[in-house]
């Protein structure tokens, strides 16, 4: 199937792509998180949740391998180094005291994904360290146990963790889609920018398409191919 796109369209065989959705966890989305207490508008990312939602489910429906990661770290914080420990407001840093239970700390509420957004039955998490969602994961694994070549990014914060992500997976081979409506960031300035960076100088990082283009593009592909749903 073809969907439009910047810099240009992009087929995608949906039997070899997977739909990934970064860190929409409780910290960085509600009102009360570590994102808001870092001075950051939490609006901006709640913007995502609905185009998300619509997309998740096109890809339930389609049967596509959809990975969540959440970052996060051990409650010893052994796997946070000091140069990523040592940043934020100095009450208010990884592995604090927060309004959802420590901050990014693996087994918080906060820590945990949106309800909105929740992973189904079977759908595989990855809890990473990093910004990246190759670093120090299994994620790299679970593309190639799948045969997977192409990824639609989306998810938070554009210009960090999808950047990362996006960049590791073009040096890797994959091709990716990230969603733009369905990727959020708490600066509509770096929103902006970061999603240009992706399709500039001919698609550098990869390409660019809004949800309703990808929802719709899915959907031609389920009615013509109602036997051939994905597992």
């Amino acid at each position: 199937m073809s969907i439009p796109a910047l810099p240009e369209p992009i087929a995608l065989d949906l039997a070899r792509t997977a739909l990934v959705i970064i860190d929409m966890q409780r910290d960085f989305l509600l009102p009360g998180g570590f994102g808001e207490t870092l001075g950051n508008d939490v609006s901006q990312l709640q913007r995502v949740v609905k185009p998300l939602a619509g997309l998740l489910a096109a890809a339930r429906d389609a049967g596509m391998l959809v990975i969540h990661t959440r970052e996060g770290h051990l409650p010893d914080l052994s796997d946070c180094p000091p140069a990523k420990l040592n940043r934020g407001a100095p009450s208010k840093r990884i592995g604090d005291p927060g309004a959802f239970g420590r901050i990014l700390i693996r087994g918080e509420y906060g820590h945990d994904i949106i309800d909105e957004l929740a992973p189904a039955d079977g759908e595989i998490v990855i809890d990473k360290p990093g910004k990246g969602a190759f670093y120090a994961t299994d994620l790299a694994k679970v593309l190639a146990d799948n045969e997977i070549t192409q990824l639609l990014v989306t998810g938070v914060t554009t210009e960090v963790c999808v950047h990362t992500t996006t960049r590791e997976a073009n040096d890797r081979g994959y091709e990716c889609v990230v969603v733009s409506d369905c990727v959020g960031s708490y600066f509509p300035e770096f929103q902006r920018v970061g999603l240009e960076m992706i399709a500039a100088q001919g698609g550098i990082f990869g390409w660019t398409a809004p949800s309703g283009e990808v929802i719709a593009a899915i959907s031609r592909h389920a009615a013509a191919s109602p036997s051939s749903a994905l597992s």
